[in-house]
């Protein structure tokens, strides 16, 4: 029996199960919708489920916190346009509600005539991985520290020095493991939690713009729109629909 035709008997179902046999991964499958259509029981567990059935046609908003729902449901979005997440770094939450490294790839699911179908994923806890943990840890520090003061001015020698490298040192360690700058990993966090804010206040844009570090609104609303494809107002407008 040649490849094709086992791979054909096998079918899709007998070959994605073997993701139940990978307990520190967290594999679905989604329609155009963002609904589970599949996942691995490593993943239903994370949510806080025993069964595939109890998940099926949910979608983030059922499961996670509103903000985080909003920025998988639009990187679902963005991967039906084209993009594609390969071993995107991320801070996440693991189900006891800690925040956790994981490795995180997407893709769009298409039919054999290349019509759109939704997407598949999977992200991996990096914690139980111990190598790549030391690529994270390479970054950990500087990471943290804008998390954690991301609202005010930080300038890349600041996180340099709190590294113990050169300037130069710490971005190309940023580019090897987050494919970004320090200061494009700044700007994106700073978005993320006015997107946390805009979601979950009625705090007005322009305060939630200098709250998260932004000296200009129109410089926070341009920079909102290139990373969620959206000015704030517009996402405001979609929430309270």
């Amino acid at each position: 029996m040649d490849v094709e035709t086992i791979i054909d008997k096998a079918g899709v179902k007998q070959l994605i199960a073997a993701f139940d046999l990978l307990p520190d991964i967290l594999f679905w499958v989604k329609d155009k919708e963002s609904r589970i259509l599949h996942a691995n029981q490593h993943f239903i567990e994370h949510q806080g489920y025993k069964l595939l059935e109890q998940i099926l046609l949910k979608t983030d908003f059922d499961f996670s916190s509103k903000h985080l729902a909003f920025q998988y449901v639009n990187d679902d979005k963005r991967v039906m346009n084209g993009y594609i997440v390969t071993d995107r770094l991320e801070l996440n939450q693991t189900s006891n509600g800690e925040l956790a490294w994981f490795s995180t790839s997407k893709k769009m699911i298409c039919d054999d005539d290349g019509n759109l179908l939704g997407t598949y994923g999977i992200t991996r806890h990096l914690q139980k991985t111990s190598k790549a943990l030391s690529h994270v840890r390479a970054i950990e520090g500087p990471v943290n520290y804008i998390r954690e003061h991301y609202h005010r001015n930080i300038c890349v020698e600041e996180l340099a020095e709190l590294a113990h490298l050169s300037v130069s040192a710490l971005e190309r360690r940023f580019k090897k493991h987050l494919a970004k700058t320090p200061n494009q990993f700044i700007n994106e966090i700073r978005l993320e939690n006015a997107r946390k804010l805009l979601v979950e206040t009625r705090l007005p844009i322009s305060q939630i713009a200098y709250q998260c570090g932004f000296a200009e609104p129109s410089y926070f609303s341009k920079q909102f729109r290139r990373l969620f494809g959206e000015i704030p107002s517009q996402m405001r407008a979609h929430i309270e629909r």
